[in-house]
């Protein structure tokens, strides 16, 4: 299998992305392009081999399976593996793991927006729209509720880590890049995430890149 990801710095897509496909266990071979410099653009054009996903990223290749989109390409592994390994036993669980997955690949747009992800700095001071803060207040109640119901197995969303972590992983960034205040179960849930090893090597694999996209480097 080939996954190409954009920026780690910057894609929180790819990082989806990236993440289900470790999660899978399956060997894989991962190509990451500048978004915004001019070898994407050509590569895009090669052989016709991106056109089905209109040039976003990811694109997971598995022989002469093309499949774009974080979601989707998480619900393809998960057919090769098995669910289990993504998803709680659980039906309530599980049930509340797909909500919560659907809603974050749907939803949030004021705090992506206004908060880019940006695994590199520290920024301080951001004044959060009232959109914005509703989103937080939102995730924040979510993550609260898995761990208050499901999450006794260990220090993530549902115990192990799983597909709802992978999908909120951009989000704990985030909040450290920004410095949004959250209770301290939050604290605790952000730090495993973040010290979780595949998270480890995504941040030196974004601290090691030199691309800079401007438009990022500053809230919106």
């Amino acid at each position: 299998m080939k996954l190409i990801i954009g920026n780690k710095n910057y894609s929180s897509w790819s990082l989806r992305g990236w993440l289900a496909a470790r999660q899978s266990g399956l060997s894989f071979e991962t190509l990451t392009v500048h978004i915004d410099g001019d070898d994407w653009q050509a590569m895009k054009q090669h052989d016709g081999e991106f056109r089905p996903s209109a040039g976003k990223v990811p694109v997971l290749w598995d022989g002469d399976v093309v499949v774009w989109d974080s979601l989707a390409i998480l619900d393809y592994l998960a057919d090769r593996v098995g669910r289990v390994r993504f998803w709680p036993k659980d039906d309530a669980a599980r049930g509340m793991a797909r909500a919560m997955v659907a809603e974050m690949h749907s939803s949030y747009l004021s705090l992506r927006r206004l908060c880019p992800m940006n695994i590199r700095k520290q920024i301080t001071g951001v004044e959060l729209t009232d959109d914005a803060h509703g989103d937080i207040v939102r995730i924040l109640g979510l993550w609260a509720e898995a761990r208050a119901r499901f999450g006794r197995g260990g220090p993530f969303l549902f115990g192990t880590f799983g597909a709802a972590d992978i999908f909120y992983a951009p989000v704990v960034s985030r909040f450290i890049t920004y410095g949004v205040g959250v209770p301290g179960f939050a604290q605790a849930y952000m730090q495993a995430v973040w010290e979780h090893e595949w998270l480890r090597e995504w941040i030196a694999g974004a601290q090691d890149e030199e691309w800079v996209i401007g438009q990022f480097e500053v809230p919106a």
